[in-house]
C-alpha cells in the first residue's frame, strides 16, 4: 500500500512538474504569431504581400541604416534596433466575400490570453473596416505588437516581435511591407469633431 501511495505522489508531482513547464514555455514563447493559417488565401487573394524579416535580415540592414546619412533610416535603424522580427501578411481580394472573419480566428485565439492586451479597436460598417491592434507586454514593457486589419477587399496582418517604443512606431509605416493604416471616418465622426 505504501509503495502504491509513493509511486501515485510522485506521478501527481511529475505530472505536475510538466503541466507548469508546458505552461512556462507557451509563455516563453513571445510575441510570434503562427500566421500559417493565413497561407491559403494566397491561391485565392488578387494580390499577395508576405513579408518575412527575421533577427538575421534585421542584422544584415542595420550596418546600411547606421551608416545612412539620411534622417529617415537613421530613424527606422533607431526603431528596429532591438526588434527580433516583422512579419506581415497582406492579402488584396477582387471582389468582398472571398474571406470570412471566421478565417481570422486562429490569429485572434493566439491574442486572446493573458499576454496580449487590445488597445484599439475600429469598426466602420459603411466602410468595412476593421482594425485592432493589441500590445504583448512583458512587465512593464511591450514585447511585441499585433495589428488585424480587415476590409471587404482586403485583409493585412502584421506582427512585430521585440520592444517596440509605440510612439516611434508609426515611422516604420511604408517600410519592411508595412503598409500605412489610414483609417476613414464616416462623415458623421467629422462633422462632430468640428
Amino acid at each position: 500500500m505504501k509503495l502504491i501511495l509513493n509511486r501515485s505522489i510522485k506521478l501527481t508531482f511529475c505530472a505536475s512538474l510538466l503541466m507548469l513547464c508546458a505552461a512556462g514555455a507557451a509563455l516563453g514563447q513571445g510575441a510570434r504569431l503562427q500566421l500559417a493559417s493565413l497561407d491559403r488565401f494566397e491561391s485565392i487573394a488578387d494580390r499577395t504581400v508576405d513579408v518575412t524579416v527575421d533577427q538575421k535580415v534585421l542584422q544584415l540592414a542595420r550596418p546600411f541604416l547606421q551608416r545612412s546619412k539620411d534622417p529617415n533610416k537613421q530613424k527606422i535603424n533607431e526603431i528596429i534596433s532591438e526588434i527580433e522580427g516583422i512579419y506581415v501578411k497582406h492579402f488584396t481580394f477582387e471582389k468582398s466575400g472571398q474571406y470570412s472573419q471566421s478565417d481570422i480566428e486562429p490569429i485572434r485565439s493566439q491574442l486572446n490570453n493573458p499576454a496580449w492586451i487590445k488597445i484599439a479597436n475600429v469598426r466602420s460598417k459603411r466602410r468595412g473596416q476593421n482594425l485592432d491592434v493589441y500590445t504583448q507586454v512583458n512587465g512593464n514593457k511591450i514585447g511585441g505588437l499585433a495589428v488585424i486589419a480587415a476590409e471587404d477587399t482586403e485583409l493585412t496582418v502584421v506582427n512585430i516581435v521585440g520592444p517596440i517604443d509605440l510612439e516611434k512606431l508609426s515611422e516604420l509605416e511604408g517600410s519592411f511591407g508595412i503598409p500605412g493604416f489610414q483609417i476613414e471616418r464616416d462623415k458623421d465622426d467629422k462633422t462632430q469633431k468640428e
